[in-house]
């Protein structure tokens, strides 16, 4: 089980999920708990989604229509076959949890650069709504951050700790760059993680690249040792 700040290659975040995640919106489909969103803050993104001041709430925009005029048409909720597509299916959950059903749970992963994502963590889709954009209307959808999500069983696993808010995209460049994309501890290329020194629980910062740092699983778990 991914856990908030895991750094993760396409393979292994579709080796996750069980699924070739090829499309950046995936609603729960058969034996699924949860839904999934992939996002970019990247220059340059198709699409732009955003994270609110808070740390805690992400804005995501849902996807265009297939074709040349995709761009100048409104995002649609379903297909001319009647079918809902994923904006539909999003939309649906969301008025379903208006009427009292449970909010869906969807994990979501960023992508900090070609062929590397980070998993954000999980989140409840909490409104859904279409918003004036250049024209014509696109899906914004607005998600709040629950935390790790299912808790893992096997004894390897990183600890858990209280994440209280998402290290911003800019940062986790930066660390990325500063940090060579290896455990600063052993120099490792496998299992990395974006750690904060001092941890959110205890106080650390999730916005200040002096208390970010990349490390490797191994080392990651003998640091939290280490505190306890």
């Amino acid at each position: 089980m991914a856990q908030p700040g895991d750094i993760l290659s396409f393979a292994e975040m579709c080796m996750l999920e069980g699924k070739m995640l090829q499309q950046g919106m995936h609603f729960r489909s058969g034996s699924d708990r949860h839904s999934v969103i992939l996002m970019s803050r990247q220059h340059g993104a198709k699409y732009a989604d955003g994270i609110a001041e808070d740390g805690k709430t992400i804005h995501y925009i849902g996807h265009d229509a297939v074709g040349d005029r995709a761009k100048t048409l409104d995002q649609p909720l379903d297909r001319i076959s009647g079918t809902l597509t994923e904006n539909g299916k999003f939309f649906k959950a969301v008025e379903e949890a208006r009427q009292g059903y449970a909010a869906e749970p969807v994990r979501v992963y960023e992508k900090l650069k070609q062929g590397i994502w980070v998993y954000n963590g999980l989140f409840s889709l909490v409104d859904a709504a279409m918003s004036a954009l250049e024209r014509r209307k696109v899906c914004v959808f607005t998600l709040s951050l629950v935390g790790s999500g299912e808790p893992a069983s096997d004894s390897g696993s990183l600890p858990t700790e209280a994440y209280g808010r998402l290290i911003p995209t800019d940062v986790k460049l930066l660390v990325w760059q500063r940090d060579r994309g290896r455990c600063i501890a052993c120099g490792s290329t496998e299992d990395l993680h974006f750690d904060h020194i001092i941890p959110y629980s205890l106080g650390g910062s999730s916005l200040d690249v002096r208390n970010i740092q990349i490390l490797c699983r191994t080392c990651n778990l003998k640091k939290s040792d280490s505190i306890q």
